[in-house]
């Protein structure tokens, strides 16, 4: 019964009030920015790569900011999400991920701006997001705190406790697949392990982390793509246009594939796009408020280049993978569809790349998951919540490991769906803020 409540309750909230939000506030603030995000392309590549390596003593560096959030941005959802809307909404469902990433580009340049506009300093640099902006931005204090209070105990929900136990589970299981005579339990504890030292050592340990790891593991997921699609490169061109084309039609694709509809196909591309790369959600930007910059909306551009690595670039090439593969023609679902490729372009062996590559994602993912959070029980409870969030963490990354946890999935769909809510009000009502500081810059 609760099972089916909740799926019912997402039916609604995901599939119809998130992505008519989430568009809605793309559309606005490409249109409000004069479409920003394709005007500052290159400078915010430039301002990215070209201080890739500098080191910042007073904190946090543009880059390292910019690892924690794409940690959390790059995850299962990369793997299984894109795999997943190809499957149910069809080939045409990429185009719209990718139509989505680009309006989401807009949305998360007005969440990184604002959440450095709005952020507080403590003994560890600054601290910010939404929580914030909306605490600190809004004129009626009252209605900004009820806000603030919500989204908080909504996100420690969605991604710091429902969100890693489904990350968690993801490492475990994809590492039972591909070596199946190691025990899911050990493989939580480990997880756990290895997280709670990462995260005893706070924001500058989880930004060195990031930094260190995040290059290393989306260029090891590219190149093994790349390979992919090279031993399969002549179906590249059918594959692109497929793409477009079952994407405004419902006739059959190229190849025999079936047809699927229009509807379908936007409704899952721009769904699981807005899942991978979290613009418009609120999480990225506590990541984006921590870094020490010169000017609050040269990170604005730096979060843009966030959602163009997640999406342009992750998701497309798992997208290219599959449809060039043609894994989702064996009736498989989610990542074992992805796996399904990996396995045809490197044989039995594609299992194991595929985990390695699956517990980057999912690992990483855990280590941003929950600086988010903890920025939020701290904004909830101050630093006495901290000990008592940590523990509760690591018990779910452990007890995540051992489950069947589709109710957890939908749990943590639900509360990222409600988190969303008071963060595209709150980012409605403060778009005077950014228009202000971006004709100032």
């Amino acid at each position: 019964m609760i099972s089916n409540l909740i799926n019912s309750l997402n039916s609604v909230i995901r599939n119809w009030l998130l992505i008519g939000s989430l568009l809605g506030v793309g559309i606005f603030y490409t249109i409000y920015t004069g479409a920003i995000q394709f005007r500052k392309f290159s400078t915010a590549f430039k301002n990215v790569f070209g201080g890739m390596f500098e080191k910042n003593h007073d904190g946090i560096s543009s880059f390292q900011a910019l690892s924690v959030a794409i940690a959390a941005q790059v995850g299962t959802g990369n793997v299984a999400g894109t795999a997943t809307a190809i499957v149910v909404g069809g080939p045409g469902a990429i185009f719209w991920m990718w139509f989505s990433a680009l309006l989401g580009m807009a949305t998360i340049f007005a969440e990184a701006y604002l959440s450095q506009k709005y952020r507080e300093s403590n003994d560890e640099g600054y601290v910010g997001g939404p929580a914030y902006y909306m605490k600190n931005g809004f004129k009626n204090k009252k209605i900004g705190m009820i806000l603030a209070k919500t989204f908080a105990i909504l996100i420690v929900l969605a991604l710091g406790f429902f969100g890693n136990m489904t990350q968690s589970n993801s490492i475990a299981t994809s590492i039972n697949e591909a070596f199946n005579f190691i025990p899911l339990i050990v493989i939580g504890f480990i997880v756990a392990i290895v997280a709670g030292l990462v995260f005893i050592g706070g924001i500058k340990r989880i930004a060195n982390f990031a930094q260190l790891v995040v290059p290393f593991m989306a260029l090891i997921y590219i190149v093994f793509s790349v390979i992919i699609l090279i031993k399969f490169r002549a179906n590249i061109p059918s594959t692109i246009k497929t793409i477009f084309q079952a994407a405004f039609t419902t006739k059959a694709a190229a190849g025999g594939a079936l047809g699927f509809g229009i509807k379908k196909a936007l409704v899952m591309g721009v769904a699981r796009g807005l899942f991978s790369n979290e613009a418009g959600m609120g999480s990225t930007p506590h990541a984006h408020a921590t870094a020490v910059v010169e000017h609050p909306v040269e990170q604005g551009y730096t979060a843009m280049v966030g959602v163009f690595i997640d999406t342009m670039v992750v998701c497309t090439a798992t997208a290219l993978i599959i449809l060039s593969t043609k894994s989702n023609e064996f009736g498989l679902d989610g990542a074992l569809v992805t796996q399904k490729a990996f396995e045809l372009g490197f044989g039995n062996i594609g299992k194991i790349l595929l985990s390695i590559s699956l517990t980057f994602f999912a690992f990483t993912t855990i280590v941003g998951w929950y600086y988010f959070g903890e920025t939020n029980i701290k904004f909830l409870f101050g630093k006495k919540g901290l000990t008592p969030y940590r523990i509760i963490v690591l018990f779910f990354i452990i007890w995540g490991s051992t489950r069947e946890i589709e109710l957890v999935w939908n749990l943590s769909d639900l509360f990222n769906s409600l988190m969303v809510i008071p963060n595209v009000i709150a980012l409605f009502y403060l778009h005077k803020d950014v228009k202000k500081m971006m004709n100032e810059y």
